[in-house]
């Protein structure tokens, strides 16, 4: 069975990944901080580099960058900005190099919707069909900006050929209390749990060296498009928002 270690895996969707693939892996959650569920745990944070040639285990098949920092800004202070970089791109990188270093085979990057998110407007597309992961990278955001650069760090890695990459552009996965409350938005932006789940394993499993894809339900008037996920993983992104 192989070993999957989610790391940043404390948070809503680290937990929806651990319920619905512990029985096809070896789920192990790494965080600075311990999840609720009872799942196999090593604290660790991935700010730190030598911390995580230390604590990522040798034997694993594929780590899954679950690592995110709340902003909500287009600018925002020199603080919060290095604290963003620190998470979102020299951790990038850190676990990236591990990876390599270790002999593991693969890097899930779950990276976001917001590296498009200037063609999009409350969940409807601007542009005159679904936004595709070919369109330019047009954010609203340094949040936007920096993951699309940790996309860009796992397209050198995966280049060298020692590394598999795959970058999500997850879409919207709120916690199920903030489900239950009116959200127009999410009619079409939503990623159902057992659409995330099938998109990870889907990403795990697949021959493809690298690649990037958006992950979001098959919604009415979804404004990003599947294609290529369907085409190079087979993920059809069956579930809706009224599942």
């Amino acid at each position: 069975m192989k070993k999957i270690v989610l790391v940043g895996g404390a948070g809503t969707v680290g937990a929806i990944l651990a319920k619905g693939l512990k029985d096809k892996y070896k789920i192990v959650i790494m965080d600075v901080q311990k999840p609720d569920d009872n799942v196999a745990f090593i604290e660790g944070d991935a700010v730190d580099f030598d911390g995580l040639l230390e604590t990522l285990p040798d034997d694993a098949d594929t780590i899954v960058n679950l690592l995110r920092i709340e902003s909500t800004k287009g600018i925002d202070s020199k603080a919060h900005f290095d604290e963003m970089t620190a998470l979102f791109f020299n951790a990038s990188y850190y676990l990236l190099l591990a990876a390599q270093t270790k002999g593991i085979r693969r890097v899930v990057f779950a990276s976001s919707n917001h590296v498009t998110d200037g063609y999009e407007k409350d969940g409807y597309s601007l542009l005159p069909r679904e936004i595709t992961v070919d369109d330019f990278p047009k954010t609203n955001s340094l949040y936007g900006v920096l993951k699309f650069a940790s996309e860009q760090l796992g397209y050198l890695f995966a280049k060298e050929g020692k590394l598999s990459v795959i970058n999500l552009r997850i879409a919207s996965v709120p916690p199920a209390e903030k489900r239950k409350q009116p959200n127009d938005r999410l009619e079409r932006t939503l990623l159902a749990d057992e659409d995330l789940v099938a998109l990870v394993q889907a990403s795990i499993e697949t021959d493809k060296n690298y690649g990037t894809y958006y992950g979001v339900s098959d919604n009415r008037h979804k404004p990003w498009s599947t294609l290529n996920a369907y085409q190079e993983l087979g993920f059809g992104g069956k579930a809706s928002k009224k599942e």
